[in-house]
C-alpha cells in the first residue's frame, strides 16, 4: 500500500512553543516558513500552544490556511515551556527536532550550521550567545545589564550543578535526533525555564553527542522571563542535580499521552 506523504517521516521538524505571542507569532512563522519552504529536503512545523489568553490561536489557525506541512497543538492549559516544548518534542514525526522561540530571536538559518554537525554524527547540536561556546557567537541586539549579569551568575552555578563547560544553556534554538528527542524528553520533569539545561544534562547523562554553533542573536522585546525566574533557576538546577544524584530519572516520568492530544493540520 502506498503511503500518504502525512504518515511519511520528515526530515527536520521545526517546534515553537507558544504562550501569549499574538503580537509577534506571525513574523516568526513568516520567517520560519519561508526559509523551510525553500529547502530541499523534507520537513514540517509543529507550533505546541501553551493555553494563551490572547488572539495567538488564531493567529496561528490563520497563518495556516492554505499552506501545507504545518500541525499544531491548541492545549487550553497552561503548563510552562517546559512542558510545551517535551509536548512537541515528542508530538514531532522529523529525523531531526528543532525548537526555537516564538520571537524568531535566533534566525531559523542557523540550521545551516547545525545540519553538518548531524551528517557527522551529532546527537544534540544548540546555538549559543556566548563566544566562550564558539567564536561565532555575537548579540546584535544584546540584552539589558541586568539579564547579562543575572544570567552570567546563575549559569556559572548552573556549570557546577547540572552541565559543565556549556556557557549559555538557555539560547532558544536546539535540535536534536529522534532518538535521542524521544529518550531526552520522555524522561524529562521540568515544566518551567530550566527545562534546557535538564534537557543538556540528560543528553550527556545518555551518552549522545552534544556539538554547539554560535547564534548570531538579537533580543527581541516582550519576553515572558522575569527577574524571579532567574532565582527558580537556581533553585531547580539544585533539584536537577539531586534527581541525577538519586537515580530519579531512572524512575517514569509523567507520560504526556498524545493520543488525547488534538492535532490540528494543513
Amino acid at each position: 500500500m502506498e503511503r500518504r506523504e502525512e504518515d511519511m517521516q520528515p526530515y527536520l521538524s521545526v517546534i515553537i512553543p507558544a504562550y501569549t505571542e499574538e503580537k509577534r507569532i506571525g513574523k516568526t512563522l513568516e520567517a520560519v516558513y519561508a526559509y523551510l519552504a525553500a529547502q530541499p529536503f523534507t520537513w514540517e512545523l509543529l507550533i505546541v500552544l501553551d493555553g494563551p489568553t490572547d488572539n495567538t490561536p488564531a493567529v496561528v489557525a490563520n497563518f495556516a490556511t492554505d499552506k501545507a506541512n504545518i500541525r499544531w497543538i491548541d492545549r487550553k492549559q497552561n503548563r510552562g515551556k517546559g512542558y510545551t516544548v517535551r509536548q512537541g518534542m515528542l508530538a514531532a514525526r522529523g529525523k531531526i527536532r528543532l525548537f526555537t522561540d516564538a520571537d524568531n530571536s535566533t534566525d531559523m538559518c542557523h540550521f545551516d550550521r547545525m545540519k553538518p554537525l548531524f551528517d557527522q554524527g551529532a546527537h544534540v547540536v544548540i546555538a549559543s550567545r556566548d563566544a566562550k561556546d564558539a567564536t561565532a557567537a555575537r548579540q546584535a541586539v544584546p540584552q539589558p545589564f541586568y539579564k547579562r549579569f543575572l544570567g552570567n551568575a546563575g549559569n556559572l552555578f548552573i556549570q557546577l550543578m547540572v552541565v559543565p563547560g556549556i556557557w549559555d544553556t538557555r539560547c532558544g534554538f536546539k535540535a536534536f535526533s529522534a532518538e535521542a528527542a524521544q529518550k531526552v524528553f520522555t524522561a524529562a520533569r521540568m515544566d518551567g525555564w530550566s527545562f534546557d539545561d535538564e534537557s543538556l544534562a540528560l543528553a550527556r547523562r545518555f551518552g549522545y553527542k552534544v556539538e554547539v554553533v554560535g547564534a548570531d542573536w538579537t533580543d527581541a522585546e516582550g519576553t515572558h522571563v522575569s527577574k524571579l525566574d532567574y532565582f527558580k533557576n537556581i533553585a531547580e538546577a539544585v533539584r536537577i542535580r539531586w534527581y541525577l544524584l538519586t537515580g530519579v530519572y531512572n524512575r517514569p516520568a509523567e507520560a504526556i499521552d498524545l493520543s488525547k492530544v488534538t492535532i490540528h493540520h494543513t
